[in-house]
């Protein structure tokens, strides 16, 4: 079973992020990341698409040509957990520097 991240734990793991905010209304983070061209973020959606299959922890995203919007919360426990933390870690490093 998959524990929701609460209190202090979750406040230090949203923290330790680079730019990911708490969705509102939702109990999920969020983050929007920009690409030169669609080959770029479609291409970074794809690192990001086999990482979360061998997860088995799927994002929701939105993509329009060089945005690629993504929001990550886990069904399982029904808000933020660990999964997330550790996806969005990963996606920081698939995408290119700012």
């Amino acid at each position: 079973m998959v524990e929701k991240l609460q209190g202090e734990a979750r406040q230090a793991a949203v923290d330790g992020l680079r730019g990911w905010i708490e969705v509102d209304g939702r109990d999920a983070i969020g983050k929007s990341f920009r690409f030169a061209n669609f080959n770029e973020a479609f291409a970074f959606m794809t690192r990001v698409a086999l990482k979360a299959e061998k997860m088995n922890h799927h994002p929701e995203w939105f993509n329009v040509y060089s945005r690629v919007e993504i929001t990550l919360s886990t069904h399982d426990c029904g808000g933020l957990s660990e999964r997330d933390i550790d996806l969005a870690r990963f996606i920081d490093k698939a995408a290119p520097p700012p």
